[in-house]
């Protein structure tokens, strides 16, 4: 074989190499100890802390306290809780009103469109609860809390994208 076949296959492989590794898709996923949820990954922090303890907390592993946006997202939150704890304790998540009473907001930054407050909740019982704790009650619904009260906690942050050949 000429010199120039050789060089003349070799650039063709080369190209189709790169042409291959350009068509991958990109591989969505959780950091492992997390679990998925559509475009976000969850995490339960068994450890009790203060409503401000458990966001830095997950802000120090790149996350939030958890925002709440449907039904089905708060159905995946408990049984994430319920399958590393096989109960319901109550939990922080990312809501609060401690900037302006009645004002609840997500830390994370995204809009507090869904609820699911206990009956008579939020209620700010002694002027004090402006943290908001899932699986209250029987019904596993939201309470405001006291913020320095310690209860274990949900992280959530978005999806890591990374691109990895698709096994086919």
């Amino acid at each position: 074989m000429s010199t120039m076949k050789i060089l003349t296959v070799f650039a063709f492989v080369c190209a189709l190499m790169i042409l291959t590794r350009a068509a991958e898709k990109p591989k969505r996923s959780c950091p492992s100890g997390w679990s998925r949820y559509r475009s976000r990954c969850f995490h339960y922090v068994p450890r009790e802390m203060t409503w401000a303890q458990a966001e830095r907390n997950c802000q120090s592993i790149g996350s939030h306290l958890a925002s709440v946006h449907t039904a089905k997202e708060y159905y995946q939150i408990k049984n994430i809780i319920r399958i590393r704890t096989h109960e319901y304790p109550e939990t922080w998540i990312g809501g609060s009103d401690a900037q302006e009473e009645s004002f609840w907001f997500w830390i994370d930054g995204s809009p507090f469109k869904f609820q699911f407050w206990c009956k008579g909740e939020p209620n700010n019982t002694s002027g004090k609860q402006h943290c908001l704790a899932i699986n209250y009650g029987g019904n596993k619904c939201w309470d405001d809390r006291q913020c320095d009260h310690h209860l274990p906690s949900v992280c959530s942050k978005r999806i890591i994208t990374s691109s990895v050949p698709e096994l086919k």
